[in-house]
């Protein structure tokens, strides 16, 4: 199939889409208002963008109390996201990481992304070697967590409370260095942050990434369709509406949003590779 340049907007919020893995993303020095217009530049998520433009008045009159002598709220920024897979939480983790950079409120606004397994270790004593490790490249940044209900669903014996128990106690010391964003289903996530007191106290911003309506799939799809410099005919347009209409009528967790439209969008450039391989030339 032919290798497809998304552009780098629409290849961010896809690459957000993906599954977990341990990473580094760096961060450049980037304006407020430049990382807000990309912000409003995604599809869909309307909530989560009023509830990140919140958080930013807030930050920005805390800041600007603290520069005049006045007593500021001194609340964490660690924050809770939940929602399905594809809904564009990596995305949002990132342009966050840059927010705050803009904002001085972190120095390096990088994002380290992990899940259980960059977490936990393997033997006694090797779980809270990893976690102190991945904090530690974490700092000045955001460590974003996803699926991190999964390291309380082992028991009280399992090593996943250990990252934990380690995880509480940094998110306090370097509360001034350091933003954990922890990413998951909403019921799983719920029983995450209430399994542990002190997960509990850290947590002061809570924002929920809802599925992707079939307007948006289709808008995903046309960005997909225009940056890989195709074109799209009514009769396809309309066959993937159906298909998308569909799909959503299929409440179930397996629905990947915008991972489910990419995966389409590459069956369908195989399907065209297919059929133009055996196409005589003219």
């Amino acid at each position: 199939a032919q290798e497809v340049d998304l552009g780098p907007d629409l290849a961010a919020q896809l690459k957000g889409l993906e599954g977990p893995m341990t990473a580094k993303c760096e961060s450049e020095a980037r304006s407020l208002e430049d990382c807000l217009a990309d912000l409003d530049d995604l599809i869909g998520l309307e909530a989560v963008k009023r509830e990140v433009k919140k958080l930013v008045s807030y930050l920005e009159v805390q800041k600007k109390r603290k520069a005049v002598d006045l007593p500021t709220a001194g609340l964490a920024n660690h924050m809770v996201f939940t929602g399905s897979p594809g809904t564009g939480k990596t995305t949002v983790a990132r342009l966050l990481a840059q927010i705050l950079r803009a904002l001085g409120l972190l120095t390096k606004g990088h994002l380290i992304e992990t899940d259980r397994s960059g977490l936990v270790g393997q033997y006694v004593g090797h779980t809270e070697v990893k976690t102190a490790q991945i904090v530690e490249e974490a700092l000045d940044g955001i460590l974003f967590i996803d699926e991190a209900y999964a390291l309380s669903q082992g028991g009280e014996s399992d090593f996943g409370q250990r990252a934990i128990d380690t995880l509480v106690k940094r998110m306090e010391d370097q509360r001034d260095r350091l933003v954990v964003i922890v990413a998951g289903y909403p019921k799983q996530m719920t029983d995450f942050i209430e399994s542990n007191p002190g997960l509990r106290s850290r947590f002061s911003t809570y924002i929920h990434f809802a599925n992707f309506n079939e307007d948006e799939l289709e808008q995903i799809f046309e960005q997909l369709v225009e940056s890989g410099g195709y074109r799209l005919d009514e009769a396809a347009r309309s066959a993937l509406k159906k298909l998308f209409g569909k799909r959503l009528a299929v409440t179930d967790r397996s629905f990947g949003n915008g991972r489910y439209v990419r995966n389409d969008f590459e069956t369908i450039l195989r399907n065209q590779a297919l059929r133009l391989a055996h196409a005589p030339l003219e």
